[in-house]
C-alpha cells in the first residue's frame, strides 16, 4: 500500500486553515463579554467557565434608623468565582471588613457551588436556569459573627427578552439559626428586569425579598433596587447601584460601587 503524500503547497494551504481556525476560535471564546452576580441581588444563570477566575468587589454603605437610633456600616463585599467545569463554578462569598458607627471586624465567609442546568434561547422562550448551594461559615468577627453554619438553596431563571431586556426570578430557601440556637428557615424571593443601552451601558430595577420570615427571627427584608453597570472592555466591569429598604425590618437605604474582573 502506498502512503500519498502532500505537495508542500497542499500542506501549507491545510496549515493556514487550522491556524486561522485556532486563532478564530480563540478570539471568539475571548470576545465573550464578563457577567457578573453584582450589583443586584438576583444571581445570574451564567457560570464563568471552565479555567477562569472572576472577582467581583466593591464599597458598600448603610444608612439605617430604628427606634431613634441612627446607625451607618460599610462593608467591602467581594465574591470569588472559579470555573472548575464549563457548567459548574466554586464560590467564596463574603462582606468583607464591616465598620460601624461603634464597632469593626471581618464578615463571616460563605462558600458554594453554582450549577448552570440550562442555557437560556431567547428564539424558543426558554430561560437560562441554575441552582446555587451555599453555606455561610461563622468566621467573622465576634461582633458580626453568625450562629454555626447556615445552609441555603437558590434557584435562578433568566428569560432574555427583545430589544436588549431580561427578566430574571430568584427563590430560594435558607436554613438560619438564632441566637438562643433555636433554627428557623427563611424565604428568598426576588425579581429583576434589566435593560441593555448599548453594548457597555446596561441598568437594572429589583424587588428583592432577601429575607422572608417572622418578626421573631429578623422579619422580612425586602427592598427596591436600582443601578447600572458598565463595560469598560470585555473582562472588566463597574458598577453602582442603590435600594430603599420597603419594610421596617429592611436598612432604609443601601447604596454602593463595584468592580468586576476575570482572567
Amino acid at each position: 500500500m502506498k502512503t500519498a503524500l502532500l505537495s508542500p503547497t497542499r500542506a501549507a494551504t491545510i496549515a493556514t486553515a487550522v491556524l486561522v481556525g485556532a486563532l478564530a476560535a480563540h478570539h471568539a471564546r475571548a470576545a465573550e463579554s464578563i457577567t457578573t452576580d453584582r450589583p443586584d441581588f438576583v444571581e445570574s444563570s451564567d457560570v464563568v467557565g471552565r479555567g477562569r477566575v472572576q472577582i467581583e468587589t466593591g464599597l458598600g454603605f448603610e444608612r439605617n434608623e430604628a427606634d431613634g437610633l441612627k446607625t451607618r456600616t460599610r462593608s467591602t463585599p467581594t465574591l470569588l468565582r472559579l470555573g472548575f467545569r464549563d457548567d459548574m463554578e466554586f464560590r467564596v462569598e463574603t462582606d468583607g471588613f464591616l465598620r460601624t458607627d461603634t464597632e469593626r471586624g471581618m464578615a463571616d465567609t460563605s462558600i458554594g457551588i453554582k450549577w448552570r442546568m440550562q442555557e437560556g434561547d431567547e428564539a424558543r422562550g426558554t430561560p437560562g436556569m441554575a441552582w446555587l448551594a451555599n453555606v455561610d461559615l461563622d468566621t467573622g468577627s465576634t461582633a458580626f459573627r453568625g450562629q454555626g453554619l447556615r445552609p441555603s438553596l437558590r434557584f435562578v431563571a433568566e428569560w432574555d427578552l427583545p430589544d436588549d431586556m431580561s427578566i430574571g426570578v430568584m427563590p430560594g430557601l435558607v436554613a438560619d439559626k438564632a441566637e438562643d440556637g433555636s433554627r428557623f428557615t427563611a424565604g428568598i424571593l426576588a425579581v429583576t428586569l434589566s435593560k441593555g443601552w448599548s453594548p457597555a451601558w446596561h441598568t437594572f430595577v429589583e424587588i428583592a425579598g432577601q429575607q422572608l420570615a417572622s418578626r421573631a427571627h429578623g422579619g422580612n427584608v425586602v427592598s427596591f433596587d436600582l443601578g447600572a453597570s458598565y463595560l469598560l472592555n470585555d473582562s472588566l466591569q463597574l458598577d453602582i447601584a442603590a435600594s430603599r429598604g420597603l419594610t421596617r425590618d429592611t436598612p432604609d437605604l443601601q447604596w454602593g460601587v463595584g468592580v468586576s474582573f476575570r482572567f
